[in-house]
Formats: structure tokens, C-alpha cells, sequence
């Protein structure tokens, strides 16, 4: 499995830029680290400064250049304003899996932003790191990913894979075959 690149993959769709996370994004992540609704699902207090954000973004940073994992931020093509982001971590490179986290600002969700995000990083996931598995840890409480996932022909699994998540209520695992995406 194909986890190192001499240069950050920026992808495209549509209607949006998925590019590499940079200090220029320190505000907005600290919007959507603060955002009560998205921690509700992900297991995390609010993001109480700016500094926190800042620190977030440099061990992102890291991680992308150890080949730990790839993190792009979601921005429109149109203003280039901040959606969310989408990360692939946590990988197993002996049965070639891949887990999928992602995450949006709330007053731009329902808007089909993350599925076309989503649909990108599949395709980069399956076709150019060559994974074998994508697994993904939704809560079963937040409808809109798990419907997501669905929508993405995700399946769902008893099998708990590389999940390494905490404090996350009533968590499920999903999981997508390069044969179904």
C-alpha cells in the first residue's frame, strides 16, 4: 500500500478544492473543533482557543510528513472557503486498510459537500495508495454520516478492525471494497 508521496496529493472536484491543511486554516478549525454538534460525534471537548487549533494543525502537518496520514482540507473552488476536512490515518499496511474520518462545518452540511469530497478521496484511496479496505467509525447517533456511508456503498460490519476511537457513544464500524465503490 502506497501511504508516502514527495508531494501532498491535491485533489479536485466539481465544485471543490481538497488541499493541504495550512496555519491559514487555524480559524475556521477552531470553529469546527468548537462546534458542539460536530464534537457531539466525534468524542471531542470544544476547542477552546485559537492556539489549540494552531497546535492541531502542526500535528496534522507532522503526521502528513511522517506518512502517517493524509489530511486535506475542504474548500470551495468558487471563494476558497473553508467546508471541513476529510483524513486517512490509521493504517494497517500489512492487510492494506485505510480508516476514513471526516468532518464539516454545521451550517454547511446537507448541501452535498461531503459526499463529493468523500467520492475524491475513495477514488485517491483505491487507485493511488492501492488500499484494500477503507473502514470508517461513525456513532450510529449521527444519521447524516452514517447515511453518507450508505450512500457511498459503505457496509456495515461487527468486526471492530483498526479502530483505536474513545468516547464516542454508541460507535459502529463501516467498511468499503474496492469492488462496491
Amino acid at each position: 500500500m502506497n501511504t508516502a508521496f514527495s508531494n501532498f496529493p491535491t485533489l479536485q472536484t466539481e465544485r471543490l478544492l481538497l488541499r493541504s491543511v495550512s496555519e491559514q486554516d487555524a480559524a475556521p478549525i477552531h470553529k469546527l473543533q468548537s462546534d458542539p454538534v460536530v464534537n457531539a460525534f466525534v468524542g471531542r471537548e470544544n476547542s477552546s482557543t485559537l492556539e489549540s487549533a494552531k497546535a492541531y494543525i502542526l500535528r496534522m502537518e507532522t503526521l502528513v510528513q511522517k506518512n502517517e496520514c493524509m489530511y486535506w482540507v475542504i474548500a470551495s473552488k468558487n471563494d476558497s472557503s473553508f467546508i471541513g476536512c476529510v483524513c486517512l490515518w490509521n493504517y494497517d499496511q500489512e492487510n492494506e486498510i485505510v480508516e476514513i474520518g471526516y468532518e464539516m462545518l454545521s451550517e454547511l452540511q446537507g448541501k452535498g459537500f461531503m459526499t463529493e469530497a468523500l467520492n475524491a478521496v475513495i477514488a485517491f484511496t483505491f487507485d493511488t495508495m492501492k488500499a484494500k479496505l477503507i473502514t470508517a467509525f461513525p456513532s450510529a447517533d449521527n444519521l447524516s454520516s452514517v447515511a453518507i456511508l450508505k450512500k457511498l456503498h459503505f457496509v456495515f460490519e461487527n468486526e471492530a478492525y483498526n479502530n483505536k476511537h474513545q468516547n464516542i457513544k454508541n460507535l459502529t464500524t463501516y467498511t468499503l471494497r474496492p469492488k462496491d465503490f
